[in-house]
């Protein structure tokens, strides 16, 4: 009896060995076939991206090269386009833009920019952060600036210090490119007009200072008038050009002129001003020096004798 138990013994655990040899045998069959298809995954993305890297480096012949080199070309030639409309709509160029990740993960995106270029002859550079949070699944983002400054490169900026001051407190970037661009339009409003009179009337008008045009003639040293021609910018954004008369004339000058036109004439050229516009009540002006100056030239000559 015991005999024959122990020979079904033998005989199970032949079956379970055997049994054990073909799983086994499975197993080995399955993991080489894993690395057969890894190895043909590998290979095909290879080939892929050297067939993608032989397009750009210009490896392949023939017309799908041409095709992708057409295709890129167009697309350049389009992006300059627009930057060129760009450009002249809002008069602004740009020079560079360099971005920098600060965070990334989660549902928020932070990073660090900074603009610089030019509108006309004012240089700029604005530096902030953007930070990007979604909001949920399919409803987008909402996009926040912070740490906003603005550097101008210019010496003649004392009023829009103040501007530049609440932009960065506002962190309202649209006002500032928008006020830029019309406090750029009256500063070269004013530079055209300096140096058209300065070219017209070399001998009368001289300019040592972007916001001041100099009124003098050679033969009346000491007689000077002065045009500051001041661009405002209010806090708000708004621009408005702000233009005065000054005088300076000496003691035995005064005496060849009507004191009454001489002390009226700060309060006349604005009266001007209003009627006239800014450049034809500026060669008013340069016309009456001009004219004063040859009569009271004439004056000292005959009191000299």
């Amino acid at each position: 009896m015991m005999e024959k138990m122990s020979e079904e013994n033998m005989e199970e655990v032949r079956v379970l060995e055997a049994q054990i040899e073909l799983l086994q045998a499975e197993v080995s069959a399955l993991l080489q076939q894993q690395q057969d298809n890894q190895k043909d995954i590998t290979f095909n993305f290879r080939g892929q991206m050297q067939d993608a890297m032989s397009y750009m480096c210009g490896k392949r012949q023939g017309d799908e090269k041409e095709k992708v080199l057409s295709r890129l070309k167009e697309e350049v030639e389009e992006l300059e386009e627009d930057l060129k409309l760009q450009t002249q709509i809002n008069g602004i160029s740009l020079n560079s833009c360099t971005t920098k990740t600060l965070q990334s993960g989660g549902r928020k995106l932070v990073k660090q920019l900074c603009v610089s270029g030019h509108c006309s002859e004012l240089v700029f550079q604005v530096e902030f952060k953007l930070s990007e949070v979604k909001e949920g699944s399919g409803s987008g983002s909402a996009r926040t600036i912070s740490d906003l400054n603005v550097v101008m490169d210019a010496s003649d900026l004392q009023s829009f210090s103040s501007f530049l001051s609440g932009v960065e407190e506002s962190r309202d970037l649209l006002l500032f490119f928008r006020t830029l661009r019309t406090f750029s339009d009256r500063c070269d409003d004013r530079r055209r007009t300096f140096q058209h009179f300065q070219e017209k009337y070399p001998s009368v008008v001289s300019l040592r200072d972007p916001e001041v045009m100099t009124l003098n003639h050679p033969q009346l040293s000491g007689c000077v008038l002065f045009v500051h021609w001041s661009v405002d910018v209010s806090r708000e954004g708004g621009v408005s050009p702000k233009i005065e008369l000054l005088t300076k004339i000496p003691e035995r000058a005064l005496q060849l002129f009507p004191s009454q036109a001489v002390g009226g004439a700060a309060e006349a050229f604005q009266s001007l001003l209003r009627i006239l516009g800014a450049e034809a009540a500026v060669e008013s002006v340069i016309m009456a020096v001009s004219q004063d100056t040859q009569l009271a030239s004439s004056s000292l000559c005959s009191t000299s004798y």
